[in-house]
């Protein structure tokens, strides 16, 4: 006879229409009552759509009703309506899935726990040696894009060198390009000494904007610079974009490796896969070869294991990767044959192989 946790295990198997997220970890199951073969499971769905409560019930009487033991599935859904993006009312376990990304094949977050780490850095370095990979590859345009979801302190306009004020047209918001990657980021839209102090749902209206207003066009992957912790942008984020997996990245020293590892937390609670660790500062190596290990070792790899993962590559500490940053130069652009920049390439490889494109 079919138990209540093996419902849920079927349940598990069904995405949200449009992600990667199954409807479970959304909180949409409610209640789920099992009695001599017959289940009835208790759906709440807020959204705007009104396709998506009828696929999501009949994808749940499949998947029940396809257990041993099952003869009857009854399927209660409760619809609530998504109120406006930005009004601070929204359904938290519920988003209403994007229909403006068409175009872009795979996206991945790149997160940290805590500031300092060079997430920006690694982002406009990873996603400048995808460009150049898929270049090699035949693949011409722009098949790269970064969306810079760090609203307080967007940085990624002056590490990838891109200036000026995107156009627009239809409504819609042209992305900048640089290095063969477009962007979009906040530090476009407001002057470089005006301070971002917005609450909660404005950082989520405009990541919301960022994914539903901007004209990405085809994009094979697309990388999401988080800013550090789990606050309003990161939740905001995994109920916008439907995430192919999440990148950590930290440093070294305990002080990051243990709060990235938490940190981490938010994806495997809204099962998105970790797809890898990369681990910045590893060590400042001399003429010689001879490496120092200036922020201590082996903090990646804690962080890797800790979360069943790969340790994708450690980066060094070089001043030229700090240079090209300031100069909106990626390293891996500068001097693709050095060290960092071999490292961000097999990264790059390693991403690619991964998260193939379809």
């Amino acid at each position: 006879m079919a138990s209540q946790e093996q419902v849920i295990e079927a349940l598990r198997k069904i995405n949200y229409p449009g992600y990667s997220r199954d409807i479970v970890s959304f909180g949409l199951v409610r209640d789920i009552t099992v009695k001599n073969g017959e289940v009835e499971v208790l759906l709440e769905i807020t959204t705007a759509q009104e396709t998506i409560p009828g696929q999501i019930k009949d994808a749940v009487e499949k998947a029940v009703l396809s257990l041993e033991d099952v003869t009857e599935c009854n399927v209660v859904v409760s619809v609530k309506s998504a109120p406006e993006a930005g009004t601070g009312g929204a359904d938290q376990s519920a988003p209403t899935p994007p229909d403006q990304l068409e175009g872009v094949k795979h996206i991945i977050a790149v997160a940290s726990g805590k500031g300092g780490v060079g997430k920006s850095t690694f982002v406009s370095n990873l996603a400048s040696a995808v460009a150049m990979l898929l270049k090699k590859q035949g693949l011409k345009g722009e098949r790269v894009g970064i969306m810079d979801c760090d609203i307080f302190g967007p940085s990624i306009p002056m590490m990838m060198g891109a200036n000026g004020r995107p156009n627009v047209s239809d409504n819609m918001i042209h992305p900048m390009v640089a290095h063969g990657v477009k962007i979009m980021s906040m530090g476009f839209l407001v002057d470089d000494e005006q301070a971002v102090i917005w609450r909660g749902p404005m950082v989520m209206k405009a990541i919301q904007q960022f994914a539903h207003n901007v004209e990405w066009g085809e994009l094979d992957y697309m990388f999401i610079d988080l800013p550090p912790g789990t606050g309003d942008a990161q939740i905001s984020l995994t109920q916008t974009l439907p995430l192919d997996g999440a990148l950590i990245v930290t440093t070294p020293q305990a002080a990051a490796y243990t709060v990235a590892r938490r940190g981490a937390g938010l994806f495997e609670k809204v099962d998105v896969d970790i797809l890898g660790v990369a681990e910045n500062m590893s060590y400042l190596q001399a003429a010689d070869g001879s490496k120092q290990f200036i922020f201590g070792s082996g903090g990646g790899q804690k962080v890797a294991d800790a979360l069943d993962t790969e340790l994708l590559g450690q980066i060094p500490l070089d001043p030229f990767v700090r240079e090209g940053g300031d100069r909106g130069i990626p390293q891996v652009v500068a001097d693709p044959k050095g060290l960092a920049g071999q490292t961000f390439i097999s990264i790059a490889e390693k991403i690619i192989e991964a998260v193939e494109i379809d």
